[in-house]
């Protein structure tokens, strides 16, 4: 039997790869070929995992254009995997990718256009677009504790923040809002890829734009609790990740 495809992991916004994916980083071994993409603009890699792929730094953040750098960095049978913002990047990079995927993995991504008839995604929506409009956006600080807040995170940044955040929340505050994605469920569908919805039943937007993905993409669900917007920390996840992408081969 072939090896499997190696599994690709997008991180989502503030953080990138090497602390949203740590867990992964450090269970899944030898068990299959682990690519960790950092976004543009975010921490470049530590020397000791090279198979970390970066571009330079760059200021303003847009999910479609990450999609396209996504999909460049996409080989035939490859596993795609998006946590949050990148995996609104990842459902456009597996809608133009067509079959050279074996499977796509998305936990609570925020594409709220997919599910705006539930009360709880309007208003996640408008919450976001008026945040970024009248938020303290000269404030990295501010701003990032505000985010926090908006997605249900309990994190508690240091103060001052660190550079790496820093960073982060400034590339925050210049992100393309993720409730302009369209996302082409229809395009999706058919292409039967066999696909893994993840929530951490923390927020009701979140369950509810997972709901229709499972629902459209006739996908897997997985709900993990107690990790709130990061279900993938949990250890379950990568042990169900990995069976997911047996099954999908």
């Amino acid at each position: 039997m072939a090896a499997m495809g190696r599994i690709v992991l997008v991180h989502g916004s503030v953080v990138g790869g090497r602390a949203t994916w740590r867990e992964q980083r450090h269970s899944i071994g030898d068990r299959a070929e682990l690519v960790v993409l950092e976004r543009p603009g975010f921490e470049p890699p530590v020397s000791d995992f090279s198979r970390t792929r970066v571009l330079d730094p760059v200021g303003r953040v847009d999910f479609e254009e990450h999609a396209a750098w996504v999909a460049e960095h996409i080989e035939p049978r490859d596993h795609l995997v998006g946590h949050s913002y990148g995996g609104v990047t990842t459902l456009l990079a597996a809608a133009e990718l067509g079959d050279a995927l074996s499977s796509l993995t998305v936990i609570e991504p925020p594409c709220t256009s997919i599910a705006l008839d539930h009360p709880a995604v309007a208003a996640f929506a408008e919450a976001g677009e008026r945040f970024w409009r009248d938020g303290p956006t000269d404030d990295p600080d501010a701003f990032l504790r505000g985010f926090l807040s908006y997605v249900g995170s309990d994190f508690e940044p240091p103060s001052p923040l660190p550079p790496a955040l820093e960073r982060g929340a400034r590339l925050l505050i210049d992100e393309r809002g993720p409730w302009e994605a369209e996302i082409p469920l229809g395009r999706l569908a058919g292409l039967g890829l066999p696909t893994l919805v993840v929530s951490g039943a923390h927020h009701p937007a979140f369950d509810a734009i997972c709901d229709v993905l499972e629902r459209e993409l006739s996908a897997e669900r997985l709900v993990i609790p107690g990790h709130g917007h990061n279900p993938q920390l949990d250890p379950r996840f990568t042990a169900e990740l990995l069976a997911f992408a047996t099954r999908a081969e």
